[in-house]
């Protein structure tokens, strides 16, 4: 009797350890940037789409994406989000807006809009948004906005390949390995213009501290 009530006060106490150290693991965890990324259709969509959803741990950067949607059937459904356990970004609101370049075939820009970036203590994604770009007239805009904290910012890598850059695929790209900043009232505005010409536009992301 004495020795099994021994043997099961260590394991309820082995257990209350257990579960204080995950709850002081998650107290004290990085929040992860989430990217949602898949084809619906011929393969217009290169990077990370097995699995299709990737998470990184803050500040690495997520893995580049490469949008190359042109006249072949289907496009690219994506979608993001933050996943915060500490609840260190208490406070924060982001967005992403997905809307068609004024004068655009707004067709190419499926679910548009602004569409919130979920940050919570578990992992989730905000609305897919489709990419369809191709040889119809314009493109579309993806903006990211931030607030409600001065203290963080969203880096945004956008190049192109292929000479898609000097060809006006990937608006407002920066150079390989740089990359601008969106943070409260700074948002960023990339825009996707592929076609049926050579070279896609690759998208990296990170959560990062400003101070």
């Amino acid at each position: 009797m004495g020795s099994a009530l021994a043997v099961g006060l260590l394991m309820v106490s082995g257990l209350t350890a257990t579960s204080a150290d995950a709850a002081s693991s998650s107290a004290n965890a990085a929040p992860e940037l989430g990217v949602r990324f898949y084809p619906d259709g011929d393969g217009q969509c290169d990077g990370p789409t097995n699995p299709p959803e990737r998470w990184v741990t803050a500040p690495d950067w997520s893995t580049a994406i490469r949008l190359d949607t042109d006249n072949r059937p289907g496009g690219c459904q994506l979608a993001f989000g933050i996943y915060d356990p500490s609840n260190s970004l208490a406070g924060l609101n982001a967005t992403y807006t997905w809307e068609p370049e004024p004068g655009s075939d707004d067709s190419q820009c499926q679910n548009g809009g602004p569409h919130p970036i979920p940050i919570k203590p578990f992992k989730t994604f905000g609305d897919n948004i489709r990419v369809d770009t191709d040889g119809r007239a314009g493109w579309c805009n993806l903006t990211f906005t931030l607030s409600g904290r001065s203290d963080v910012g969203l880096d945004v890598q956008f190049y192109g390949d292929g000479g898609a850059d000097a060809g006006g695929q990937c608006r407002n790209y920066r150079p390989k390995d740089t990359y601008d900043t969106a943070y409260d009232g700074h948002p960023v505005t990339v825009g996707d213009d592929t076609d049926g010409r050579a070279g896609g536009c690759y998208l990296s992301l990170r959560v990062n501290r400003l101070f």
